[in-house]
């Protein structure tokens, strides 16, 4: 069976990659369409072939090229033009569309499409957003949910066909525990004597780092590490630090995966306290890690916690959360307990190879039906 996965912006290099690589184990030959990721590596591509045929122009210009986005947007339409010629697979399968409303009526005739949704739609959709969500989503022939929560909100919310949404959980981002070259500790990090908290990924303000901050005040005995690029002003988060009891260390720029091994070993706990999510990808690299986990009782993150590898609290409760955190810092053999979960998941029902075998079924159901 031949596929074509494709990302035109290359929004989610490590599951784009670590889905082919899947496929191509299980027997599929994978090309990944994609456009040059500017952030920094990417996994190496494994038994499947890469093409980077999206945003050529201004991906040599480089990030922080001027007018970059003008320039980008000037590359798409030619660039989604010239996939309705390339694209010649059993399947294709859609991971992202960078103007979906657009996008949605652009797509090649080419049967049967697949659309993973990585995220659904915020909790408060505007009219364009859903009308874009409805166009992109009902041109596919099926779409993929990480969680039972994202398909609800694709058939009651989107308004799919039940038939057409099939859930097919994230794969834990085990490829980041067997990486070739790890780094070292960051110095900024270097030297917690104690359990390490840790949240890490994009600083963003619907994840609740605020919230963190002011459970982490009430919270002794711990270090609290926040890890991870800013999109968000850092300075009210820094003052919010400055009132805790407790050691906060900030790292505030892009960590890259070889940087990841030696961060996510040191922490002791890993806590996403999102207000909103679907899911996160940090919480599958946690899972790759073995590490206890607590998390908001958000999007899908629930369905992780019914496998016994996280503890969940309330979004935007800070008095709980200071609670769990409390609770699992003075006790080593709880975090020990969800640690073990969280690798069983990893290997389980959150593997790759499993996430590999449910989507080809999902093909060959697909190609049966188009005869």
């Amino acid at each position: 069976m031949r596929v074509q996965l494709v990302d035109p912006s290359a929004f989610t290099p490590p599951y784009d990659r670590a889905l082919a690589a899947a496929l191509a184990r299980a027997g599929a030959e994978v090309e990944l369409l994609t456009s040059r990721f500017l952030y920094g590596p990417v996994p190496t591509a494994e038994d499947y072939a890469v093409r980077e045929c999206f945003y050529r122009r201004s991906a040599a210009r480089g990030l922080d090229a001027p007018a970059r986005r003008a320039f980008k947007l000037a590359e798409h339409l030619p660039d989604m033009l010239r996939l309705r010629r390339e694209l010649d697979a059993d399947v294709v399968h859609y991971q992202w569309l960078s103007l979906p409303a657009l996008d949605a009526s652009l797509l090649p005739p080419l049967r049967p499409r697949v659309m993973t949704a990585h995220y659904v739609l915020p909790p408060r959709p505007s009219r364009r957003q859903l009308l874009g969500a409805r166009r992109a989503f009902g041109a596919m022939d099926a779409v993929v949910a990480h969680s039972e929560h994202g398909a609800r909100r694709l058939r009651e919310v989107v308004g799919l066909p039940g038939e057409r949404v099939r859930v097919i959980h994230h794969g834990a981002f085990d490829y980041l525990t067997r990486l070739p070259e790890e780094s070292p500790l960051p110095p900024e990090l270097v030297g917690a004597e104690g359990p390490v908290i840790l949240f890490f990924g994009l600083l963003r303000p619907y994840k609740g780092i605020d919230t963190l901050l002011e459970a982490f005040r009430r919270t002794e005995g711990a270090e609290l590490w926040i890890v991870g690029n800013p999109r968000m002003e850092v300075e009210p988060l820094r003052r919010l630090a400055a009132a805790a009891t407790g050691r906060v260390r900030f790292l505030t720029r892009f960590v890259e995966d070889a940087e990841v091994p030696a961060i996510m070993r040191r922490a002791d706990l890993v806590v996403l306290p999102y207000r909103d999510a679907e899911h996160s990808g940090v919480l599958y690299a946690a899972l790759a890690f073995g590490k206890p986990l607590v998390l908001s009782a958000v999007g899908g993150f629930p369905e992780v916690a019914e496998q016994g590898a996280a503890q969940l609290v309330p979004p935007g409760d800070p008095n709980a959360l200071a609670g769990a955190l409390t609770e699992f810092v003075a006790d080593e053999a709880g975090r020990k307990q969800l640690g073990e979960a969280a690798a069983r998941a990893a290997s389980g029902s959150y593997s790759w190879d499993e996430t590999a075998r449910q989507t080809l079924a999902l093909y060959r159901e697909l190609i049966e039906k188009r005869g």
